[in-house]
């Protein structure tokens, strides 16, 4: 049980690991959007768009919907926003953490001095 779950934590993980999904996703935060939609707030071309929409699909990370000529993209978990930004929190605690190494660093040099 235990692998099956890793498994999946890291498929999951792989498919979240492209600049362009995590992008993807940040839109979808704010509801569903139309692949246009989504190209046109990105300024990516459509084959890059739909390259990245594809591997989120296949990993249930989003779905689409049709409406009439147009697909829809809607998150497939709510929870896909905490995760989001409990990444930016991390991001932010490292970019805290590099300030204040460097300005330890900086103090130490100058009482070196």
């Amino acid at each position: 049980m235990e692998e099956g779950l890793q498994q999946f934590k890291a498929d999951f993980f792989k498919a979240l690991a492209h600049p362009l999904r995590i992008r993807i996703l940040e839109l979808l935060v704010d509801g569903k959007k139309s692949v246009n939609e989504i190209q046109s707030c990105l300024e990516k071309e459509g084959s890059a768009v739909s390259q990245q929409l594809s591997v989120l699909r296949t990993k249930n990370i989003v779905y689409g919907t049709k409406e009439g000529k147009k697909v829809y993209y809607s998150l497939s978990d709510p929870m896909i926003i905490e995760l989001l930004d409990v990444a930016k929190k991390i991001f932010n605690n490292h970019l805290v953490n590099t300030i204040s190494r460097l300005e330890e660093m900086t103090v130490s040099e100058n009482t070196m001095t």
